[in-house]
């Protein structure tokens, strides 16, 4: 798994940040911890400006 972190590509606001897969999972993990069943079931408001989905590059 990789980290993952979402952000609202207006504001820049980090929405979200955690691990997932790939892209996909992390947005709809994103989704369920807001209480909806996937990504797809946010409201149209919410997902019209747009997220971005970053896969953060964590060396120790």
């Amino acid at each position: 798994m990789s980290i993952f972190q979402i952000k609202q590509k207006t504001s820049g606001a980090v929405l979200w940040t955690g691990s997932a897969h790939d892209e996909k999972t992390a947005l709809d993990a994103m989704a369920r911890e807001a209480g909806y069943a996937d990504y797809a079931s946010l409201p149209d408001q919410i997902r019209a400006g747009g997220v971005q989905a970053a896969k953060l590059d964590l060396i120790s």
